[in-house]
């Protein structure tokens, strides 16, 4: 068992399962740091900067594809030379493990 959570797989949230809270998300919020940071033990929120717009959508669209490979969509506020994320269980509205492995993902790719 992996320890990054960028090497975890991500399990399908399933409704009536309880959000995290308190000592978990922080354990996990430590374990992902990078910027991230949690809104109201509710999402997971983090802003990227850009020189241009070309590559702040390039860099959307990857996100967009890790979403769709691990079937965990998310709110992006997108600009010129800006983009914001907002990742969340919508299932459970609240966050999950699978919360904190999608964002580990993110910054693992290239931007």
């Amino acid at each position: 068992m992996t320890d990054n959570l960028a090497d975890k797989e991500r399990v399908p949230g399933e409704g009536g399962t309880p959000a995290l809270k308190g000592s978990e998300v922080a354990r996990l919020l430590d374990q992902l740091g990078n910027g991230w940071r949690v809104v109201g033990e509710h999402d997971l929120k983090k802003g990227f900067w850009f020189t241009n717009f070309r590559q702040t959508l390039d860099f959307a669209n990857k996100v967009g594809e890790i979403a769709e490979q691990q079937g965990h969509h998310l709110d992006m506020c997108l600009g010129c030379g800006r983009l914001e994320l907002m990742v969340w269980t919508h299932k459970i509205d609240g966050l999950t493990e699978s919360d904190f492995i999608f964002a580990a993902k993110v910054d693992a790719a290239p931007a």
